[in-house]
């Protein structure tokens, strides 16, 4: 199953991917995904969103598939090129550090380079979006607890990021999440997402590639871990971390600026787009 949610004209509705067409239910309860998967009732949402009606890509626009997550828990340094890259050492326990809502957007929505800072990198990475919490959950039993996959442009404000040990300010500026377009559920992809292209594209030129194989914390152990100290809940977002080839770590650095058009592809899980505007 691969839902969406998508507004056109005012109008707040579920779309699900059938058959290469784009079906779309005009309801703006059932597009409350945060509440579906609450509710344990994202499978009825997405069946009823197959059989909507038939309508053009090209005219919706995709709003991020999750908008009030209690947490969203994000991972450095979790392929191995990247931490070398970075010069910060392969981890023995995940990087962690948090993004809020705020900075949410979905795909096609601009990435905004804010007046304060011209260093506006990319990172593409895999998201998870958790059907259900849980504490102390075993690795054994970790996949059963994700509700879908999607795809996550972590772009950060470099400068901002690097003032301080903790990445908080750098991670957090408004409309620099990009997340979507699809959360496709666990039985349309390999086991925890493992095995994917992951690519990452600026104005058609390949600044990223590799594979969610390659991550150092898997989905399962990333879910066991926290669970360990935190309380886990529905609607919760994991960001896996993304690959080497990030702007900072170039040389030349190479950062995004206004007018350039950021591509992340995930394979079997879909091409998140987003056009870059100054603030």
């Amino acid at each position: 199953m691969r839902i969406a949610r998508v507004s056109k004209d005012g109008q707040i509705g579920l779309a699900a991917k059938v058959d290469g067409e784009i079906r779309v239910v005009w309801d703006s309860e059932l597009a409350d995904l945060d509440a579906k998967i609450a509710e344990g009732s994202l499978a009825a949402a997405g069946k009823a969103a197959a059989g909507g009606e038939v309508v053009d890509e090209a005219s919706l626009s995709f709003l991020p598939p999750v908008t009030r997550p209690s947490k969203i828990v994000c991972l450095g340094l979790n392929y191995r090129d990247h931490a070398e890259e970075s010069g910060l050492g392969i981890p023995d326990f995940p990087v962690l550090f948090g993004r809020f809502p705020s900075s949410l957007m979905g795909h096609g929505a601009p990435i905004i380079l804010p007046k304060i800072s011209s260093q506006l990198d990319w990172e593409a990475e895999l998201a998870v979006v958790l059907s259900k919490g849980g504490k102390n959950i075993s690795e054994a039993d970790a996949l059963d607890h994700v509700a879908g996959y999607s795809v996550f442009n972590d772009a950060s404000i470099r400068d901002y990021q690097l003032r301080t040990p903790q990445w908080t300010a750098g991670k957090n500026f408004d409309d620099t999440g990009a997340f979507g377009p699809w959360l496709v559920t666990p039985d349309e992809v390999p086991a925890g997402a493992s095995g994917l292209k992951i690519e990452c594209r600026v104005n058609g030129n390949v600044m990223q590639s590799s594979n969610t194989g390659n991550l150092i914390f898997t989905v399962a152990n990333t879910i066991h871990l926290l669970s360990t100290f935190m309380t886990l809940e529905p609607g919760d977002v994991l960001v896996m971390g993304t690959p080497g080839g990030v702007g900072v770590a170039r040389d030349p650095q190479v950062w995004m600026k206004a007018g350039d058009i950021c591509e992340v592809k995930i394979e079997g899980i879909g091409l998140l787009s987003n056009p870059v505007v100054a603030e």
